[in-house]
């Protein structure tokens, strides 16, 4: 074996010169035009099928309803053009309450962040953090950023809203776990044992929905379709948007 040479083992096939290889070229074309045809068909019909919706009303371009959103994040359109979807949010909530928005909330605001209080509730990390929001110290863009003296008593994310016809207190039954959950003693217990909202005190923090029980006593309250208290994002004039006829129980 010469110095350098390869065992033969190794080495590349030699190619016969001779050899007609129009036809596995004419293959590799005629695949790589069926992927990119299956690529641009994918697109167009994606697109088709969003502009559809949209026609139909079934996807919202900026998202008619105003979203309960984490510290920070009250105002829309300057989280809405900030924030760049990386859901670092989402990934660093030590109580799993920051949630991504869905396309159904509109195309917009898709992916921004939301607060979902079906198991916890924001405390702005106070056991974790000292109080101090780790949603907002890990946004990279400042689509999460808070007003400097800014404190969670005072800081609105949204208003909490009772349903009475279908609270267990409302139906005789001996329920207070809204009551004791508020930090903010923002509930209040009438002669009867009977929780209203008091909405001067409420910051939506969402204590109250996340222990809230009917969904466990569902041949009770078979009627309900979301919790008897839940946390309601405010409109432009603080107005609790998408809220019940006539308003809820209050104080």
């Amino acid at each position: 074996m010469k110095e350098n040479e390869l065992p033969d083992k190794e080495k590349e096939p030699e190619i016969d010169q001779g050899m007609d290889t129009s036809g596995g070229d004419s293959a590799i074309s005629s695949k790589n035009q069926s992927v990119e045809g299956i690529t641009r068909r994918s697109l167009v019909t994606g697109v088709g099928g969003t502009v559809a919706l949209c026609a139909l009303g079934g996807v919202r371009f900026a998202g008619t309803t105003p979203l309960v959103r984490p510290p920070g994040g009250q105002d829309f359109e300057r989280l809405t053009a900030a924030c760049i979807r990386c859901e670092k949010c989402v990934e660093v909530c030590p109580r799993h309450v920051v949630k991504p928005a869905h396309i159904e909330h509109g195309i917009l605001g898709m992916r921004t962040p939301t607060l979902n209080f079906d198991r916890d509730w924001c405390n702005w990390c106070e056991e974790e953090n000292n109080g101090h929001p780790l949603c907002v110290e890990v946004c990279p863009t400042e689509a999460l950023s808070l007003p400097e003296g800014a404190e969670q008593e005072t800081t609105i994310l949204g208003i909490a809203e009772l349903d009475s016809s279908v609270c267990l207190a409302y139906l005789d039954l001996s329920c207070r776990f809204c009551y004791d959950a508020c930090p903010f003693e923002a509930i209040h217990l009438d002669e009867n044992h009977r929780p209203s909202i008091i909405t001067e005190k409420c910051n939506g923090c969402g204590a109250c929905e996340a222990v809230c029980v009917v969904f466990e006593n569902a041949s009770i309250s078979a009627d309900a379709k979301e919790r008897a208290v839940m946390i309601r994002a405010l409109d432009e004039d603080g107005k609790i948007v998408n809220g019940l006829p006539g308003g809820g129980m209050t104080s």
